[in-house]
């Protein structure tokens, strides 16, 4: 199993439910090209980017094929190793790209992740201490979670340090703003399962999902996690893991 994580995020995102996943699956938690202690990106930034650099650790890790779970941009490269044959199934949760061709609001998450990167950039030397508060874990993963009282203080400073130093993140939302969101989507022919929480800040339903329901994978599996936001494996790890688990020993 490869899990892939989100934009300006590190392999580190799964810890709460890793344990619960390697009891079934040999996993490898990669972190993306660009982002904070990922491989550099080599060259412009294109739509292949991350996916590329998914399959080379999965190379490099002997998986020819895998269950990938990818959440947010995660997602979306989960979706496009799918199309590149690498996949046994994909489980996306909250992928991104899904808004109807034309629709402009996601600019507007654009824009939260260009204005939460520079205040991240201030706040990464404090990282600790604002962990260490009930009411700095609140403040740094609200966007992110419902529920945050579960979420260990050093995971979220390491969060906090990890988005701080993703050094070309914003480029591949710019390519994307630029070029579009497509998907080869007639290749994807393994199973997949769509999650999304119904309090998701970032990629907000309905309008996030259109492309994905309508037009690039009608065929999947669709899942509602009522009162769960953006990341479902950092806001209830455990239901997510069983719902992972229950779709990839199907």
């Amino acid at each position: 199993m490869v899990l892939v994580h989100g934009f300006t995020d590190t392999w580190r995102s799964w810890d709460l439910i890793r344990p619960l996943l390697e009891r079934e699956h040999d996993v490898l938690a990669v972190t993306l090209p660009g982002h904070a202690g990922g491989p550099a990106i080599e060259g412009p930034v294109t739509v292949e980017t991350l996916a590329a650099g998914v399959e080379a650790a999965m190379d490099d890790a002997g998986f020819e094929t895998a269950h990938i779970v990818g959440n947010s941009l995660g997602g979306f490269a989960a979706l496009q190793l799918a199309v590149r044959g690498r996949a046994e199934s994909v489980v996306a949760l909250a992928p991104a790209g899904g808004w109807k061709a034309g629709d402009q609001n996601y600019l507007g998450a654009m824009d939260y992740f260009r204005m939460v990167r520079e205040l991240l950039r201030a706040a990464a030397p404090h990282a600790d201490s604002i962990a260490a508060t009930a009411q700095g874990r609140r403040r740094a993963t609200q966007m992110l979670t419902v529920n945050f009282e579960h979420i260990p203080p050093d995971l979220i400073a390491h969060q906090i340090r990890g988005a701080a130093g993703c050094d070309r993140g914003m480029e591949l939302f710019e390519y994307a703003q630029r070029e579009g969101w497509e998907l080869d989507a007639a290749r994807v022919t393994c199973p997949v399962r769509m999650v999304w929480g119904t309090e998701d800040r970032i990629l907000r339903l309905p309008g996030a999902a259109v492309r994905f329901r309508e037009e690039w994978v009608p065929q999947a599996e669709w899942l509602e996690m009522e009162g769960v936001g953006h990341c479902p494996h950092l806001d209830v790890p455990a239901d997510t893991a069983e719902l992972i688990l229950g779709f990839t020993s199907l």
